[in-house]
């Protein structure tokens, strides 16, 4: 059965089998999901934010080890929550280009 997931700030969307993980989703969606560990919930940059939790897989002890309170702040590793209902899914910008972002921002602004 096919489920969607929806990527923002993005507004990507795209279709996979239940039981996908959000990382996998993202590869194929084409979307930044930074990651160093390919998928093991080693590196913790995969961290995203799911609202509404009711169509993902329960945290896992590794994720709710590895996130601690981010867990219960509806935070989510990427690589272990598994997809199976429609969800949304919010990226964070990723560090290195908000950085660069905000430099741009304010040279606009001077």
């Amino acid at each position: 059965m096919q489920v969607s997931i929806r990527f923002l700030p993005s507004g990507r969307t795209v279709k996979v089998k239940q039981g996908t993980t959000i990382l996998e989703a993202g590869k194929k969606a084409g979307e930044a999901i930074r990651t160093r560990c390919a998928g093991k919930a080693a590196c913790l940059m995969c961290k995203i934010l799911v609202r509404d939790q009711a169509g993902l897989s329960p945290v896992t002890r590794n994720e709710r080890v590895k996130l601690g309170e981010m867990a219960d702040r509806n935070y989510r590793l990427a690589c272990q929550s598994r997809i199976w209902a429609d969800v949304e899914a919010e990226v964070p910008e990723d560090p290195l280009k908000a950085v660069i972002r905000k430099k741009l921002a304010s040279e606009e602004d001077q």
